[in-house]
């Protein structure tokens, strides 16, 4: 049986590892097992801030709301319980822009949520 050199797979193979390692620092860039580890390394991490980055968002948009619920004399946690009892369905990222873009709807929803809070009796403790 012939000997396979797998010469265009193996080319290709190097072109694309070298293509991703293009602006690394020091020997990351140019010798070939340093390249593999950081391109290794470089996927690992972006898969997981792929994830991270999600988790920062939504944080951002609760500080959002949280600020512009203290400026109106609410607490974050009482306008969203208001929120869903009154039934209003928005997530908080559009919840985050309205708080930005236009105060005046944001005012509504505030004073909406907290007659909806109002009208729920109080849990007891204990």
């Amino acid at each position: 049986m012939p000997r396979v050199r797998k010469g265009a797979a193996r080319t290709q193979a190097r072109k694309r590892l070298r293509r991703d390692a293009r602006g690394y620092f020091g020997s990351a860039h140019s010798h070939p097992q340093r390249m593999r580890e950081a391109v290794q390394r470089a996927k690992r991490f972006a898969w997981r801030d792929r994830r991270q980055r999600k988790r920062n968002m939504r944080a951002l948009w609760i500080t959002r709301i949280t600020a512009a619920c203290r400026m109106r004399g609410t607490r974050y946690s009482q306008f969203m319980s208001g929120l869903r009892l009154s039934g209003i369905l928005l997530n908080r990222k559009m919840l985050s822009q309205i708080a930005i873009e236009d105060p005046a709807t944001f005012d509504k929803l505030v004073e909406t949520a907290m007659k909806a809070s109002a009208a729920q009796p109080a849990k007891q403790a204990g």
